[in-house]
């Protein structure tokens, strides 16, 4: 149970957690009066496929419930960054896009997110960064096949 390669993951697993935790943290003290971090990766994503998804599709992409992400489309849909419509061809599903209004918050959010993100980068060298990005990469793809 305690072997090297189980220590090693054991480690691994402990940094990124660790990492993850203190990025949310930081991020939910700069992001927008009003906007959760669940709000701003919907908006960013959205504005970055530039399509429509159904909340279905959403919530696979995030990895997170279909309820989950109905509740945070409903607060989007609310604050007016999304348009949510019936789908034409199935009318049992719906599909979710960007506003103008969301995109606005989106790159507002941007806006104040950057800095902290470079920030974090100042004192690591980018090719360390660069290095390290093939391994995050590939965890995640493994991450991805696992569920």
């Amino acid at each position: 149970m305690n072997s090297p390669r189980n220590s090693l993951a054991i480690t691994l697993f402990s940094e990124i957690l660790a990492a993850d935790q203190m990025i949310r943290n930081r991020l939910s003290k700069v992001l927008p009066k009003g906007m959760e971090l669940s709000h701003f990766s919907v908006l960013n994503h959205l504005a970055r496929v530039g399509t429509e998804k159904s909340p279905a599709q959403l919530a696979q992409t995030f990895h997170v419930t279909r309820g989950a992400m109905t509740n945070t489309l409903s607060k989007l849909e609310w604050a007016g960054y999304v348009h949510i419509r019936p789908d034409w061809d199935d009318a049992r599903r719906k599909m979710v896009a960007i506003s103008p209004a969301g995109r606005q918050a989106r790159d507002a959010a941007l806006s104040a997110v950057a800095p902290l993100f470079a920030s974090m980068l100042d004192e690591i060298p980018e090719e360390k960064v660069r290095s390290v990005l093939p391994v995050l990469r590939e965890l995640r793809g493994k991450l991805d096949e696992d569920r």
